[in-house]
């Protein structure tokens, strides 16, 4: 705080707080290291699919197949937005609302895009069948 005064003095007047570690997601305020609380907020304020994802080209690699691109899951939270659109371990994402998805970067990135609600198209392989499903990111 010390090299930004008016950061401080904003920080002051929005917490009542001078001591630091101070942290603001989303309106809320954190002060000190809470670490239960900051997981909590971040779950809400962020959006989860609910699998690993991984590049599709670099299991391919490790598996022999000829697959160059998608977004590779390795593994489905049951009850979450991948589970509940009847994802599972194994599938490749190649697609989702209508964007292409060539790695585990662009999903990454086509989520992030995304709030919670908002409705998703899911084009997927699975045992080599190009297939459809949909759902509700939450």
């Amino acid at each position: 705080m010390s090299q930004n005064s008016s950061y401080a003095r904003e920080l002051s007047q929005n917490t009542g707080q001078m001591g630091v570690p101070v942290t603001i997601i989303d309106g809320q305020t954190v002060i000190g290291f809470d670490r239960k609380r900051l997981e909590q907020i971040i779950s809400q304020a962020r959006p989860s699919f609910g699998a690993s994802i991984a590049d599709a080209a670099r299991i391919s690699v490790n598996t022999g197949s000829a697959l160059k691109s998608g977004a590779y899951i390795g593994g489905v939270k049951p009850g979450s937005t991948a589970g509940r659109a009847g994802l599972a371990a194994g599938d490749i994402i190649t697609g989702l609302n209508q964007r292409h998805i060539e790695n585990a970067g662009d999903f990454e990135q086509a989520v992030s895009d995304l709030k919670k609600g908002d409705h998703l198209s899911i084009v997927f392989l699975r045992g080599g069948k190009a297939l459809t499903a949909e759902g509700v990111l939450n």
